[in-house]
């Protein structure tokens, strides 16, 4: 009886483990596709010194729009702020 519960309680387990692996999967998925996807992408925009807030730009993919913004925030006089993605915004 013992023996049973031993291995009903590791097959449970590897079930467990198993619905944790496809969810982490599935979450890392879609984030990486939303950075590759063209749309508005948010970021927060850190400037050496303070002065860091979150902005949004639209691109072919994050990295274009990250270069978008970084190119404005250069023509703006804002040559020591650098943005980070923090993911994609819905329309």
């Amino acid at each position: 009886m013992k023996f049973i519960r031993i291995c009903l309680g590791l097959i449970a387990f590897a079930a467990l483990a198993a619905a944790g692996v496809a969810v982490a999967a599935n979450l890392t998925s879609s984030r990486n596709s939303d950075f590759y996807s063209p749309g508005k992408h948010q970021f927060y925009v850190w400037c050496a010194g303070g002065g860091g807030r979150t902005a949004y730009q639209n691109g072919l993919s994050a990295d274009d729009a990250q270069n978008k913004l970084y190119a404005a925030q250069k023509a703006e006089g804002h040559s020591s702020c650098w943005p980070m993605w923090q993911g994609k915004v819905s329309s």
